[in-house]
């Protein structure tokens, strides 16, 4: 495309997944298209987002940023993994971790030798062959480095930020590179009279901006996608009950900065505890067919280690997406695309994913005519395909459970399920194996740290892993273990870590 037949972007709604969606495409296709954004400083953000996945490293690189400037920026902390406490019996706890577990041998993982030694009582934890999680409990961290096969390098991480100082610093870099921010609200939407493409939102100022391509951030509201288009919501409150949060920080405690997210299984639902460099953000997540706002906030209150910083926020919202998250010239990102509670930290990745597909399958020319009926079906394909996959993973931490202490619990342990997780579910608990995909969010030992941490242990594990002596296995995953304490424990403290880098840019 030339500079004068660039494709109009029209991104509505700021926040974290407006400005993320304007600054990948003014940095990735400056020549492609231009970039209004629209919003109102009169409505507030979600904002309590704070937990990442380690894809957004790819995300943060993309675009050029310096990791050190956005992290000091937004007060970021490292993160390995998500402690889990609870879940499977009150009592239990285990990492989810960013990493491997051990290495596999002759094509054959790990967890089955692993599995092989646990049934003689010759194996330590699982988690104790992942370096992520020895540097988790230590408190450690380190940049990953070395060969792939290197403990070194077995694991990856994310980061933990302020939500409210994310989105203003990618609308500076977004406005530096030549996005327009217009400040309004949404009057009303001017669609094409045959097609139904919208053509352009009135703004309460007074102000019509056009476009050829509209980008819905609006969030809940979904604005365009769902109000405008009228797209169709398909609800999953029947597997995710949990529909209210209620958000509150506190001051950091003496003590460690821990590398790593926190989630505690309640009575109606989990808290998570995100520590940042000014911080700690706490939130119950919980469903209100079993506890009301208010028992939920008290419990909240008592349950935070310092002093509240302010008080307790209250979100509603529903598990599901939109059948469709591109039809006719609107794309919905983020919350009006859909939502699944931030059980695994998914609601960033999930934006940044819509965004990555959009960018791909981005019109080869201006105008509506330009977008390909094809390009829609496949951004709809990839984004409904993740979704459900990560739809599935949060499923199983409530299903996969032997708590009966409450009616919360006693529903999700007996509930059916998909028969998507339903079908992963049996293919471990009968040989240790794990669904393989090509593409998605959750791979391997994501799907293995839960399994196992929760309480279900296959009844096999792969034949080859009978190869080896039982004696000599044994020796080789004892040296294996040692060799990942030995590599967490050489790690810097975390905090001692993120003070250095504060300290070398501010030199």
């Amino acid at each position: 495309m030339t500079g004068i037949d660039r494709t109009r972007v029209v991104v509505l709604g700021g926040g974290t997944a407006g400005w993320m969606t304007a600054a990948a495409l003014v940095r990735l296709l400056p020549t492609a298209c231009t970039v209004d954004l629209v919003e109102s400083a009169e409505i507030g953000i979600v904002g309590v987002g704070e937990a990442t996945l380690p894809h957004i490293r790819a995300f943060v690189q993309r675009l050029g940023l310096d990791e050190a400037d956005f992290m000091r920026a937004t007060h970021a902390t490292f993160k390995l993994g998500i402690d889990f406490r609870d879940f499977g019996a009150i009592g239990d706890s285990y990492i989810h971790p960013f990493g491997t577990f051990g290495r596999p041998l002759a094509d054959v993982g790990f967890h089955h030798y692993w599995l092989r030694l646990a049934k003689e009582g010759r194996a330590g934890p699982i988690g104790d062959y992942s370096v992520a999680v020895a540097a988790a409990k230590g408190h450690r961290f380190a940049i990953p480095d070395g060969p792939a096969d290197d403990l070194a390098a077995s694991f990856g991480y994310a980061y933990q930020f302020d939500a409210n100082l994310f989105g203003p610093y990618l609308r500076r870099f977004a406005e530096e590179h030549g996005a327009r921010r217009t400040e309004g609200r949404v009057q009303s939407i001017d669609r094409h009279p045959e097609t139904g493409d919208v053509r352009a939102v009135r703004l309460n100022t007074g102000m019509t901006i056009e476009g050829d391509l509209f980008v819905d951030c609006s969030g809940f509201r979904s604005l365009l996608l769902g109000d405008a288009m009228a797209e169709p919501w398909e609800d999953w409150s029947r597997w995710l009950p949990c529909d209210r949060a209620v958000a509150m920080p506190c001051a950091s405690p003496a003590g460690p900065i821990e590398p790593y997210t926190r989630a505690t299984a309640k009575s109606a639902g989990w808290q998570w505890r995100i520590p940042l460099q000014h911080r700690v953000g706490n939130g119950y997540v919980y469903s209100s067919a079993h506890l009301d706002d208010q028992a939920a906030a008290d419990a909240l209150v008592r349950s935070v280690e310092g002093a509240p910083l302010a008080d307790p926020r209250f979100l509603k919202f529903r598990a599901g997406r939109r059948r469709n998250s591109w039809v006719g010239n609107v794309v919905g990102v983020g919350l009006a695309s859909g939502f699944l509670e931030p059980l695994e930290s998914t609601s960033i990745y999930l934006a940044q994913m819509a965004i990555t597909q959009l960018i791909e399958l981005f019109p080869q020319r201006a105008g509506t005519d330009g977008i390909a009926a094809g390009d829609r079906a496949e951004y709809n394909r990839m984004v409904d395909m993740e979704y459900d996959r990560i739809r599935d993973f949060l499923i199983l931490h409530y299903h996969a459970t032997r708590r009966d202490d409450s009616d919360f619990w006693n529903h999700v342990r007996t509930m059916d399920i998909p028969d998507t997780l339903a079908e992963k579910m049996d293919l471990f608990r009968r040989a240790g194996r794990v669904a393989h995909y090509s593409q998605g969010l959750f791979l391997e030992p994501s799907w293995i740290a839960v399994y196992l941490g929760q309480g279900i242990v296959p009844q096999a594990w792969d034949q080859r892993a009978d190869g080896p002596a039982l004696d000599t296995l044994e020796r080789a995953v004892g040296k294996l273990r040692t060799q990942v304490a030995d590599t967490a424990a050489a790690m810097p403290d975390h905090a001692a870590f993120l003070a250095h880098r504060n300290a070398t840019i501010a030199a």
